[in-house]
């Protein structure tokens, strides 16, 4: 996971101030470390950027493309700021006059909601223990219980290979055992300690996660549109930025790109 601040007091930053320093100079305005994460956000996190760089991926490190065009430099950042919004929940990259209140985000029009009719039931015996999925009435079945709203790219929405709603589920649900993989030492029976019914706090939890992913599904085209738009225009190459000493010196640039 990506850290803008290296410190509890966010006053040392995981961006290097030279090629911050540089970028300041390339797009004639001052480029701060939450501009530059946002990039990031706006740029990679998205399945089009996986898609189009997969083989290369399969080498250890993240290589971004860097563009040389102030004007897409502000496009990535704008789109990483509402993803790093939806991402924390309202919680960073907060600005009501572009839309990223604080607080849980919601999807305005037609978002996902739970009818009466698919109340997810609080009692032991109708604990749920499974979530599936029906295309055709986009619903998102939690047990006896239902969501409305929710398309198969929000069922299908993984991060690094692994599903989100799956993965939020198996916290929740009633039999929360894994399995023991190799000679991994057993679970403690403290994990046995869970409550015997659906709590109404994981129905909220939920929906606030479905309205993440609403979101975040919604933002992909921009974002793969974007991604073209900056691999056609020019960039900065890694040679130049060395050279400049954007990103220290030659030495320490050699460091990272091995590491």
């Amino acid at each position: 996971m990506l850290t803008v601040w290296r410190n509890a007091e966010a006053t040392v930053s995981n961006i290097k101030p030279s090629l911050l320093a540089h970028l300041s100079l390339a797009y004639g305005r001052t480029i701060m470390a939450e501009d530059m994460m946002a990039y990031i956000a706006g740029v990679m996190a998205h399945p089009a950027f996986t898609a189009r760089f997969k083989a290369d991926l399969v080498r250890p490190g993240l290589r971004l493309p860097i563009t040389g065009d102030s004007e897409l430099f502000e496009r990535a950042s704008s789109l990483g700021r509402e993803l790093i919004w939806l991402h924390t929940y309202g919680e960073r990259m907060v600005d009501e006059d572009a839309g990223r209140p604080p607080g849980p985000p919601r999807f305005a029009k037609d978002g996902p909601t739970i009818p009466r009719a698919g109340t997810i039931p609080s009692t032991p015996e109708d604990f749920p223990n499974e979530l599936r999925y029906d295309a055709a009435a986009r619903r998102l079945f939690v047990g006896k219980g239902y969501a409305e709203n929710v398309s198969q790219a929000m069922f299908d929405y993984d991060v690094s290979g692994m599903n989100v709603l799956n993965q939020w589920f198996s916290y929740r649900k009633k039999d929360r055992r894994r399995p023991i993989i190799g000679d991994r030492r057993p679970p403690s029976p403290l994990s046995d300690i869970q409550p015997d019914h659906w709590l109404a706090e994981y129905t909220s939890d939920l929906l606030d996660l479905l309205h993440v992913l609403a979101r975040l599904v919604a933002l992909e085209p921009a974002q793969a549109e974007l991604l073209e738009d900056i691999l056609a225009a020019t960039l900065l190459e890694n040679e130049q930025l060395v050279a400049a000493g954007a990103l220290g010196t030659a030495e320490t640039a050699q460091e990272t790109e091995e590491n």
